[in-house]
């Protein structure tokens, strides 16, 4: 059937306008995508500056870095470090924890720079780095991730070149 646009009849249709407008529509709403996206990474942990949180990552993180993701002495960490990380997610919506109903609560914008800062947190432990996808199957589990959501995180490592 012909575009309102194109009022040909259906043997002389030439379909290059309207797909063409389609790709520019599809164009513009990618480019506000990524407007979003350079956002986010200008403004990625920009609260770890401020009191209380940067009180405690300077006493914590260093200690951190030399402790296995998930271990029991890296929950222990956490632990005393409450107050910090508490003022962090209150403030980043890329945490599950920001949201009521955590990673439910998210969109694809938080889901995209939470996968990327998995992956740089997993990189800065120096005795023993963090694979990404132990960071995704151990998240997973935390957060009560459905298994599709977690494929999908899996696969989007995958297609990044991060595994």
């Amino acid at each position: 059937m012909p575009s309102v646009g194109n009022m040909i009849t259906e043997d002389k249709y030439d379909s290059w306008k309207d797909t063409f407008e389609h790709v520019k529509n599809v164009q513009a709403k990618l480019l506000m995508v990524i407007a979003h996206l350079m956002d986010r990474a200008w403004k990625h942990d920009a609260s770890k500056f401020e009191s209380p949180e940067k009180e405690y990552y300077d006493k914590f993180s260093p200690k951190l870095r030399t402790t296995e993701y998930g271990s029991q002495e890296y929950k222990d960490y956490l632990v005393k470090m409450q107050p910090g990380i508490d003022h962090h997610y209150q403030n980043n919506s890329h945490h599950p924890e920001f949201y009521v109903d955590g990673v439910d609560g998210m969109n694809l914008i938080d889901l995209m720079e939470m996968l990327c800062d998995w992956k740089a947190a997993g990189e800065r432990h120096k005795t023993k780095p963090t694979n990404i996808i132990k960071s995704i199957e151990i998240n997973a589990e935390r957060f009560h991730m459905s298994e599709q959501l977690k494929q999908i995180l899996l696969n989007t490592a995958s297609h990044l070149e991060w595994i």
